[in-house]
C-alpha cells in the first residue's frame, strides 16, 4: 500500500484548505474495514493524531481541531479527506494519513504552512 497525501500549501491565518489522501494499491475491502486517520508532525515535535474516521464514517477529533476540521472518506475511491477551516499558525505541519493503528508504510505527507 502506498499512502499519497496532497493538497497542502501556504495559507493565511483564518483560511481554509482541503487535504486528500489515497491508499493506492490497497485492497478496497481492506481499506473499507479500517479506521483511517490524519496525523501531523511539526518541526521538533512527535507525530500526533489529528482526526480519525471509522469504516462507517464516525469521526473523532483531537481537541485542538474540533469545530474547525472535518474528516471524511469515500471508500470506493480508497480516499480520505481533511477539510480544514479557521486555520491557525499552530496548524503548520506535515500532514500524513494512515490507519488508526499506523499499519501501512508512511507516505511523504503534505506540508501545510499557516502564516501571514
Amino acid at each position: 500500500v502506498q499512502l499519497q497525501a496532497c493538497g497542502g500549501g501556504w495559507v493565511q491565518p483564518g483560511g481554509s484548505l482541503r487535504l486528500s489522501c489515497v491508499a493506492s494499491r490497497a485492497i478496497t475491502s481492506v481499506f473499507n474495514s479500517n479506521t483511517m486517520a490524519w496525523y501531523r508532525q511539526s518541526p521538533g515535535k512527535q507525530r500526533e493524531l489529528v482526526a480519525s474516521i471509522t469504516s462507517g464514517g464516525s469521526p473523532v477529533y483531537v481537541d485542538s481541531v474540533k469545530g474547525r476540521f472535518t474528516i471524511s472518506r469515500v471508500n470506493a475511491r480508497k480516499m480520505i479527506y481533511l477539510q480544514m477551516n479557521s486555520l491557525k499558525p499552530e496548524d503548520t505541519a506535515v500532514y500524513y494519513c494512515n490507519t488508526i493503528s499506523e499499519h501501512w508504510p508512511w507516505g511523504k505527507g503534505t506540508q501545510l504552512t499557516v502564516s501571514s
